[in-house]
């Protein structure tokens, strides 16, 4: 192992963590692991990684202190007892912008720095050059810098911001979009199931339709620049919407609930009703966002 390279520790050996681990081994950083379960990390120890017995332990043993636990709550239970003092904090467990915000007053308190991060992979992208896998990170840009060239190790860093927060709001949003993506998708396939149609074949269609759309987004995004959502639209959200019925007849027709597709055709035709009618579909959003003003 090579005595050069930084060591840290890393706190929960689920599936990520174990792969965020064995990246960082397989690179030669020396590394302390800690486990709820301590079985889990006999097999990184036969990598060459130092089992703690405690959480308290494995803090201790070095500066840089990664936290890939189930949630928020068990990053507070494990952290309780430990000394954070002078310890470079970084946070990968999945949570709210709200939490990681809470999180980092928390960690300034007993004199760590903060980073918060979104893990924008799976576990077999870790220590895989060219996989595409990333973390985004949000927090003590000091920190981050200082720590960038360890953290890079098992998958691409994206800073996005000192609101420590902010990791976690786009990690939500990418999320979301997936899904909407995967509900999408099972529509369609929803649609040609019981048909004379390949499933593998239409995949095919499905996912290079999907990829050309892609580019929508970057419209969307100069629309909510400008503040025009009638500049360059091709496709107006009056013919959108007159498009729908045969999207919810074919439904019918098929025997498929339109229970994935509603709400934002709903969406539509609120927009319509509203008399924005040559715009494109960017001002649903603004549905989605208004508040209500507080009565009384």
């Amino acid at each position: 192992m090579n005595s050069n390279r930084t060591p840290l520790t890393i706190l929960g050996l689920g599936t990520m963590g174990t792969a965020l681990a064995r990246a960082w081994l397989a690179a030669g950083h020396p590394l302390t692991v800690w486990n709820r379960t301590a079985a889990r990390a006999e097999p990184l120890a036969a990598a060459g990684a130092t089992v703690a017995a405690t959480a308290a332990e494995a803090v201790a043993a070095n500066d840089l202190v990664v936290v890939c636990l189930l949630d928020d709550a068990s990053v507070g239970t494990a952290l309780a007892d430990t000394d954070l003092t002078g310890k470079d904090l970084v946070d990968l467990t999945t949570g709210t912008p709200g939490q990681a915000r809470t999180r980092a007053e928390w960690a300034r308190s007993r004199g760590a720095r903060f980073l918060d991060g979104g893990i924008m992979a799976v576990p077999p992208m870790a220590g895989v050059p060219g996989a595409g896998g990333y973390v985004l990170y949000s927090g003590s840009h000091a920190l981050f810098e200082a720590r960038r060239d360890i953290l890079e190790v098992p998958l691409g860093t994206r800073y996005v911001g000192a609101d420590p927060g902010l990791a976690a709001l786009h990690d939500v949003a990418l999320l979301s979009a997936m899904y909407g993506m995967f509900a999408g998708a099972a529509h369609a396939f929803a649609l040609i199931r019981g048909e004379d149609v390949a499933p593998k074949e239409f995949a095919s269609l499905l996912a290079g339709w999907l990829t050309a759309m892609t580019a929508s987004v970057h419209g969307t995004a100069e629309h909510l620049t400008s503040g025009d959502y009638t500049e360059g639209v091709v496709s107006n959200l009056a013919m959108q919407v007159a498009g729908t019925a045969t999207l919810l007849r074919t439904a019918e027709e098929q025997g498929v609930s339109p229970e994935l597709l509603a709400p934002y055709v709903d969406l539509m035709k609120r927009r319509l009703a509203d008399g924005h009618g040559d715009e494109d579909t960017t001002g649903v959003i603004d549905l989605l966002t208004r508040r209500t003003a507080p009565v009384g």
